[in-house]
């Protein structure tokens, strides 16, 4: 589904990614771990087409993101860390126009409701983004990331900012989108989240990869001791 070959991003002189390869499967949810500055978002940002890289490819579902970047985006959904919305528009504008992006026709909104009906924000659809609070902002990113059904969602740290409630419905839709085939790429620096909720992971280090597996092989490595005691050290 997603399949990371010899990537590498410099800013200036600096390596921000260093000959990184993945290859995440369909049905799998693949979590991607790092202390802050690892290289987790720049990683994230070449595999939705936003970042141009300086060496290896990205495939989607077998298309090059460099020579199909339209065809890889229509089959992906992005939620980043900090999710930039137009605050001018209500959340059902937002959602409308993500559908519209997506050519969906009437089906849009039966899963707009849906989704806005289980995240509590159905009653919030007619207000200005701009007067959501950053969960709020969240819920909505991930409502216009799922309508559109895409193959492959990833996700940079997508639990930050959500409540309880909402982040275990989240990984219930994270769960559902790999049983009927899709796969999920998601960032975090919280060890228990992958450790509960990851079919496989990734541990990127100073923009290298240091080790990936299932998360039993990757904890049974005791040469990863200090880099799990430094990721509990900023908050996990």
């Amino acid at each position: 589904m997603l399949k990371i070959e010899h990537l590498t991003k410099k800013y200036d002189q600096k390596k921000a990614v260093d000959d990184l390869s993945l290859h995440i499967q369909p049905g799998e949810i693949y979590g991607f771990i790092g202390h802050n500055g690892a290289g987790k978002t720049t990683t994230i940002k070449a595999c939705t087409g936003i970042l141009q890289f300086d060496e290896g490819e990205i495939y989607i579902d077998g298309l090059s993101v460099k020579e199909n970047p339209l065809a890889c985006k229509r089959q992906i959904a992005y939620i980043p860390d900090n999710p930039d919305l137009y605050e001018y528009m209500t959340g059902i504008q937002y959602l409308n126009f993500i559908a519209d992006i997506f050519s969906m026709g009437t089906e849009r909104n039966e899963r707009i409701h849906r989704y806005a009906d289980a995240f509590e924000l159905t009653k919030d659809l007619a207000q200005p983004i701009s007067a959501y609070s950053h969960g709020m902002k969240q819920k909505l990113a991930v409502i216009a990331a799922w309508i559109h059904e895409p193959k492959l969602i990833i996700m940079d740290e997508p639990f930050v900012g959500l409540d309880p409630v909402a982040s275990h419905l989240l990984k219930q839709m994270m769960r559902e989108v790999c049983n009927h085939g899709g796969a999920i790429f998601f960032s975090t620096h919280v060890l228990e989240v992958a450790e509960k909720l990851c079919d496989k992971v990734a541990i990127i280090k100073e923009g290298r990869l240091i080790q990936s597996g299932t998360m039993e092989d990757v904890k049974g490595d005791t040469s990863l001791e200090s880099v799990f005691l430094e990721l509990e050290g900023e908050g996990c």
